[in-house]
């Protein structure tokens, strides 16, 4: 469980988050959403330790990170695994490079095992024979499933994905976001999803918190975002759910 309590955030005078508190829940898929420029961004930087707040607490499972010195941080940032917008790969390493990447930098296991390690991250995203493919050489799909074998094999216990399903169509984002629900669920992981994808919401919405103008506007599950007469919200959602159907036509 990560848990951000009274988060403020500014830069140069411009207060972006305003006394943010969410509770992200271990073994579900915990949404944040909300337009360009309300805040979830710089909200995920804090969260991540990329930007220092300035005032307020975040804890992993009841430790204080924000209290914690830059070395005291590696053993959290050694359990947090990331799939960022766009799969973010190594262009110029092959798959398996690019999978072994985390297992290089952070353990001390033997060749053999960092690519048994690899392989099986790579089965279990449903990737096989691509190891030695380069990621020009692979679909936008395929590379967000590299970009998730990746981002779990160091057997984090905090996912955090920004926009897992841009630049994909409807069809491979939903494989993308079954994939991310069953992973999440088979190693009980406190996932965070950054999205603009009411789709992506609609499926895995366990724990949906909306960010307007740099506060936690609302927060409820996928049945009851549905249901909500929060204005900002239906009109967030409104607008959200007419620009995918512009984008699928």
């Amino acid at each position: 469980m990560i848990e951000v309590k009274n988060v403020n955030k500014s830069f140069s005078g411009n207060q972006i988050l305003h006394d943010v508190s969410i509770d992200f829940k271990k073994g579900q898929i915990n949404l944040i959403i909300g337009a360009s420029g309300s805040g979830k961004s710089v909200l995920t930087k804090c969260i991540v330790g990329l930007h220092e707040v300035d005032s307020g607490t975040i804890k992993y499972d009841e430790r204080d990170f924000t209290k914690m010195s830059f070395d005291a941080r590696k053993d959290i940032r050694k359990e947090l695994g990331m799939l960022f917008q766009g799969s973010a790969l190594f262009d110029s390493l092959t798959v398996e490079e690019n999978v072994k990447f985390p297992l290089e930098m952070y353990t001390k296991k033997s060749h053999e095992e960092i690519l048994e390690r690899v392989n099986f991250c790579l089965q279990r995203v449903n990737l096989e024979n691509v190891n030695h493919l380069y990621p020009a050489e692979l679909s936008g799909g395929m590379q967000k499933r590299v970009g998730i074998a990746r981002a779990i094999a160091l057997n984090p216990k905090y996912l955090f994905c920004d926009e897992p399903n841009s630049g994909l169509d409807p069809q491979t984002g939903i494989v993308i976001d079954n994939l991310i629900q069953e992973i999440t669920q088979e190693y009980n992981i406190t996932t965070v999803v950054v999205t603009h994808d009411m789709n992506s919401v609609m499926e895995t919405g366990d724990n949906i918190s909306f960010i307007y103008q740099g506060k936690k506007w609302w927060e409820g599950n996928k049945h009851e975002i549905l249901q909500t007469d929060n204005k900002e919200l239906c009109e967030f959602v409104y607008a959200s759910r007419i620009m995918q159907k512009f984008r699928n036509i």
